[in-house]
């Protein structure tokens, strides 16, 4: 980075923009880089119109909003989880709990919950007539949609950090779970070399760990749009051809995206700027 005194954020989705205003005004007062994180991605849980995270976002095969989230530390080199969290909005801000009071890394279902309800976060219900409406439709003409705010921050110290959240596969079966909360699926920071997050269909995306995997391909020298790349490569070679996407950034501040299949927007953020790019993407064989 030009600036040593400057920050960079990079989010998925054009909703990240918002998620990253918020992480921005919080990194320019200088404040807890996680809270950039946390926040940042809070906007995007509590914001109805988006269907595939937190408030509003799309139920399982029963009619239920189960959430995934999770958040890294690149200094400490900890993170926190949540998987299946029903009834609390801000999934996001639980991991964090999980991470800084417990000494796990993982809790799902009940358990979550359990955990989150004594950690003073209120229950609600999440599902919206706009979402009820349309996971009915979807339902209907036997649709799935999977769309997840991934956010990776590089502070002013040169330290990186990281947060997932989703609601998942809509219509999914109920417990189902998918990378969003999987530390080195769906998100992986290394406070080394930087940091990686993924969209798209969770089941593909574990079974290559891809956000772990482009960070070592960065750790290996490639740039982070090179690190992308390659994961979609062997994804490809390997016959997939369901929709993914990630996101990275490394210490150095560059940072990259790829995807399969379409292309996806991602925003990026400094002190100086704030632009919304595409995916370079691949065709599916």
């Amino acid at each position: 980075m030009e600036n040593k005194d400057s920050f960079l954020i990079i989010s998925t989705w054009d909703f990240g923009r918002k998620a990253n205003k918020v992480s921005q005004k919080i990194l320019k007062k200088g404040e807890n880089p996680l809270d950039a994180v946390e926040k940042g991605i809070n906007t995007v849980e509590e914001d109805p119109e988006v269907m595939s995270v937190g408030y509003g976002g799309l139920p399982n095969a029963e009619g239920y909003v189960q959430l995934d989230a999770a958040i890294m530390s690149g200094p400490l080199h900890r993170a926190g989880a949540v998987a299946a969290l029903e009834g609390i909005a801000n999934p996001i801000s639980v991991a964090r709990k999980v991470m800084e009071r417990t000494k796990h890394v993982f809790l799902a279902g009940d358990g979550a919950l359990e955990f989150a309800l004594s950690n003073g976060f209120q229950k609600r219900n999440l599902l919206t007539e706009k979402a009820k409406k349309e996971w009915l439709k979807q339902r209907k003409q036997k649709v799935e949609t999977h769309d997840t705010v991934g956010m990776v921050l590089l502070d002013s110290k040169g330290d990186i950090y990281g947060g997932c959240s989703t609601s998942g596969l809509s219509g999914k079966i109920p417990g189902r779970v998918g990378d969003s909360c999987i530390i080195g699926a769906g998100l992986y920071v290394d406070n080394e070399i930087g940091g990686a997050a993924a969209t798209g269909m969770g089941e593909k995306i574990m079974m290559f760990c891809g956000s772990f995997l482009i960070v070592e391909n960065m750790r290996r020298g490639m740039s982070p749009q090179k690190a992308c790349e390659e994961v979609i490569k062997r994804m490809i070679s390997r016959g997939e051809k369901e929709w993914v996407g990630f996101i990275a950034l490394n210490k150095q501040g560059e940072y990259g995206a790829a995807s399969l299949g379409k292309e996806f927007p991602y925003a990026i953020s400094s002190e100086k700027e704030e632009i919304i790019k595409k995916s370079n993407f691949f065709k599916r064989r």
